[in-house]
């Protein structure tokens, strides 16, 4: 399931903007046209939209990805994502391998716990003027969707019990009516309980889960940051889940922007290790929200790297923004 913004926006400007987005040759600092750009709204940059910072490690002769990602606060397919062409399992000693740990915040309220299943990962913002914290998530996998929308914690439980919903027992018949606390939960150590029936935050017996589309729609994390989660949560944090594939944010006076596989794609790269096909999403929108959040810097997007961000889908926050001088030629 998909949830997209309608970004209100005249169908001849959008269709300029993609003209100029997608044409083949365009110069890539070349602005949009005049009435392009006069069509998006300025808006002030705030001090950063990112938090954690880009990193690389060269490998030991015994490391995988899935140990580098855990060691790191990493799921597996963002993983694969920013390290094309790497094999996963076996990635070679003296391998340098990008360790995807900057992250633009979601653009939703920045306020108790943020789900993007687009990214897998979630974000809690704590007291003001606190750093927000992020783990990385598995989430429900085709036909076993979360649902979008507000939500809160209503409870919470350490060493749950496990009762197996009808429709799960119906896909494996084996599983008996109620599962103790204990290693084969699949609930691990902790639980923190949406006000939606049946949903819930939990930890996990099968830590390679996170990071990919593989729980019946429930929000798994590793078992040491569902401990840590826990501590920090109160009954009563809202909830805010969204589907978002592409952020954009400010950091350090640039804008960059940070491009997710789609959901399909996510299942490409968790299977094969590549993506195969292309993307559903609408451009337009993208390129709308680009240029609003550029406000009064639009002369400074270099286009020829948002249109290679948006392609590779590395989930790498990049900068689009090019020096004034730079970008006036």
């Amino acid at each position: 399931m998909r949830r997209r913004r309608n970004a209100p926006l005249v169908s001849a400007v959008m269709v300029a903007l993609l003209a100029f987005a997608l044409a083949d040759g365009a110069a890539a600092s070349d602005p949009p046209s005049e009435g392009a750009v006069a069509s998006a709204a300025a808006v002030e940059a705030p001090v950063s939209d990112m938090i954690g910072e880009f990193r690389q490690v060269v490998t030991a002769y015994e490391d995988t990805l899935l140990d580098l990602a855990r060691a790191n606060g990493l799921g597996y397919v963002e993983m694969i994502a920013a390290n094309p062409g790497v094999d996963p399992w076996v990635p070679g000693e003296s391998t340098t391998v990008t360790l995807p740990t900057a992250h633009i915040l979601p653009d939703t309220a920045r306020e108790g716990l943020v789900v993007n299943l687009a990214e897998h990962r979630l974000y809690f913002f704590g007291a003001p003027g606190t750093e927000p914290v992020t783990f990385p998530l598995g989430v429900g996998r085709e036909g076993w969707t979360t649902p979008l929308g507000t939500t809160e914690i209503v409870r919470k439980k350490e060493r749950p019990t496990w009762y197996p919903p009808e429709s799960i027992r119906e896909e494996k018949p084996h599983l008996p009516k109620v599962v103790p606390p204990g290693p084969d939960n699949p609930l691990g150590s902790h639980a923190l309980y949406f006000a939606w029936p049946t949903y819930l935050i939990h930890g996990t017996n099968r830590p390679w889960g996170i990071g990919r589309r593989v729980s019946h729609g429930c929000i798994r994390l590793y078992p040491e940051d569902i401990a840590r989660l826990y501590a920090m949560v109160p009954i009563g944090t809202p909830v805010h889940v969204i589907d978002q594939v592409v952020k954009v944010g400010w950091a350090d006076g640039e804008l960059f922007v940070e491009a997710h596989p789609e959901a399909a794609q996510a299942d490409e790269l968790s299977a094969t290790g590549r993506i195969e096909s292309a993307g559903a999403d609408s451009l337009a929108d993208v390129f709308y929200r680009i240029m609003s959040r550029a406000g009064d810097s639009q002369d400074r997007l270099n286009w020829s790297l948002i249109r290679k961000a948006l392609e590779e889908r590395s989930g790498v926050p990049v900068r689009v923004t090019e020096d004034r001088t730079s970008a006036s030629g």
